[in-house]
């Protein structure tokens, strides 16, 4: 039998990982940005489309289809804040959450003026790590201390 299969498997050869796309899960990727400026003050936005009670947050969104996660980081950030920024160590991969996948990165600001999108961030907020506002997502706190979130 596992012959066979294996034979069918190497005639399919031309259509493998249309097959493969067709039997596996697919995902949307959220991505994250730990944002640091040079006093070690953590970017916080509180978003518009976010629960009630739940807005704080890092700047984040979804990557596009074949973009590179550190390249979503810095267009995220620029799209939300305006600003400039390098993206660092990965700090979180993480699975599990039905067809999406969290995804975060450090970041080190790099310049650029604060300008927020009115559509998606009601408020942008520069914090000590130590000191974020109300109602900020859970898994951010671990991401600010510097923790690796599994």
């Amino acid at each position: 039998m596992r012959r066979l299969l294996a034979r069918i498997w190497r005639i399919l050869r031309p259509v493998q990982s249309r097959v493969m796309w067709l039997l596996n899960a697919k995902f949307v990727v959220g991505v994250t940005g730990v944002v640091r400026d040079d006093e070690g003050r953590v970017l916080m936005l509180r978003h518009r489309m976010w629960p009630p009670g739940r807005q704080w947050g890092l700047p984040s969104g979804f990557a596009r289809k074949g973009e590179d996660f550190r390249a979503t980081v810095v267009r995220e950030v620029k799209e939300e804040t305006g600003l400039d920024v390098e993206v660092g160590r990965l700090v979180m991969l993480n699975s599990g959450l039905r067809t999406r996948l969290e995804v975060a990165y450090e970041a080190r600001l790099l310049g650029g003026e604060l300008r927020i999108d009115p559509f998606e961030i009601l408020e942008a907020r520069w914090c000590d790590p130590d000191d974020l506002p109300e109602g900020v997502q859970p898994v951010c706190r671990p991401l600010v201390r510097g923790e690796t979130v599994p």
